[in-house]
């Protein structure tokens, strides 16, 4: 999201293509996870249609973030580490604090969702943890071994499965077509306010938008001359992930309103009972198609963030030790090469397992939940910051509407973040 006019001298490949987006989808795939399915679901079975313009205005949000971090890579030159940098070494000793302990949790989150609807598909086979374990290696495999451009192909696949899949459910659940329009007037549930904005603030992502740079670069777009591909590429994949969202809500209005299905907030089984509900009133090839889009959800973040975070790490890394980074070594593949690139994918993959077999300790939960609710106020924060700095080019510094965006996404995020920070079991 850009308000200057930006008159380019562009080569022929560098012209907005639809065939041509990849990175927007993979950052989308990778935010949408099953945890935004429950949560989607919620909000259509406690409040029908009423949140649907919050769902479109999340999707406005994240295209301002995630079109600040591109651009920072787009017209510096450099990566996102190299600009915290210059804010302060305190940024990355965040960074790298966060990101070990987020992933040490996030995995075995990944891990068990993605495990739930093979579980179900393929009942007594093997236990859910060896699903979840299962799928966490292939995901580690499947990344260790290829490239971006494989990585774009498949996710790519998996958000096309799940695109199909909640669309074809919410035209079989049959929406009420004047209540779902009604829904995108900004009405607040009474006593809601919280709950309207977590829905604003959760389409799509946390850590993975500061990825969203990377992947631009992995593509090969380095230089101003792909802004417009890349503002094309990052507006049609949050298309799609509103599409997805508005379609999700639909069928928690449609589904569960009338139904005594109660779904808990962080609790990705509640899914299981949605498959039931569909097997219920339409058939078993129904319900087994939701599974197979539940799988594809979980699955595709999975893969997502095994990915992104680990180039993120790699980049953090290369900054501690030489203090710099190039973007052309991102696209040239060199960081997926690298040891801590490797590494940063063995530690998503292996210790996060034990927490298939235990609880999870209480103060892991407590730094998770707190540090997880930090990162997106520190990106909006951080992007104001360098985007509106001297050392970026005139016509690519903020212009007011982006920075009327990026002030907005940094006031919501605060908010969710002491409502959260607020609510954890200390």
């Amino acid at each position: 999201m850009h308000d200057r006019d930006e008159p380019l001298e562009l080569d022929p490949a560098q012209r907005p293509r639809l065939r041509s987006i990849g990175p927007g989808l993979v950052v989308a795939a990778t935010g949408l996870g099953a945890g935004d399915l429950v949560a989607t679901l919620i909000a259509g079975s406690l409040f029908g249609y009423s949140l649907l313009w919050a769902v479109v205005i999340g999707c406005i949000v994240r295209i301002a973030l995630a079109e600040g971090t591109a651009r920072w890579h787009l017209a510096t030159g450099s990566t996102l580490f190299d600009g915290w940098r210059t804010i302060g070494r305190w940024t990355l000793y965040y960074f790298g604090f966060y990101c070990v302990v987020w992933a040490f949790v996030y995995g075995a989150t990944a891990m068990s969702a993605s495990a739930l609807p093979l579980a179900a598909l393929f009942p007594d086979v093997v236990d859910l943890k060896v699903w979840g374990v299962g799928c966490g290696v292939l995901g580690l495999l499947f990344v260790w071994f290829n490239r971006y451009a494989v990585v774009e192909r498949v996710m790519t696949v998996l958000i096309g499965v799940m695109f199909l899949v909640v669309v074809v459910l919410a035209v079989r659940v049959v929406p009420d077509a004047g209540r779902a329009f009604a829904g995108l007037v900004p009405t607040v549930p009474d006593g809601e306010i919280t709950r309207t904005l977590g829905v604003i603030g959760g389409v799509g992502g946390t850590i993975t938008m500061a990825a969203y740079g990377y992947w631009v670069n992995a593509k090969g777009w380095r230089t101003p001359g792909w802004m417009r591909m890349m503002r094309l590429d990052n507006s049609m994949a949050y298309v799609a992930t509103g599409v997805f969202t508005i379609a999700m809500i639909i069928v928690g209005a449609e589904l569960l309103h009338a139904t005594n299905i109660t779904l808990e907030e962080g609790n990705n089984r509640g899914l299981l009972d949605v498959g039931e509900e569909l097997e219920r009133r339409f058939d078993v090839f129904t319900a087994k198609l939701f599974l197979v889009g539940f799988f594809a959800t979980a699955f595709s973040s999975l893969v997502g963030v095994w990915h992104g975070v680990s180039l993120l790490f790699s980049d953090y890394v290369a900054h501690l030790r030489h203090g710099g980074s190039d973007t052309e070594e991102v696209a040239r593949g060199v960081r997926e090469r690298s040891v801590p690139f490797r590494g940063f994918l063995l530690w998503i993959t292996f210790p996060p397992i034990l927490l298939l077999f235990l609880d999870r300790p209480f103060g892991l939960i407590i730094a998770y939940g707190v540090l997880g609710s930090l990162f997106l106020p520190f990106l909006a924060a951080t992007l104001l910051w360098l985007l509106n700095r001297p050392g970026v080019p005139a016509r690519h510094r903020n212009g007011p509407l982006s920075n009327t965006m990026l002030v907005a996404a940094l006031l919501l995020f605060v908010y969710l973040c002491t409502e959260q920070i607020r609510d954890l079991p200390w």
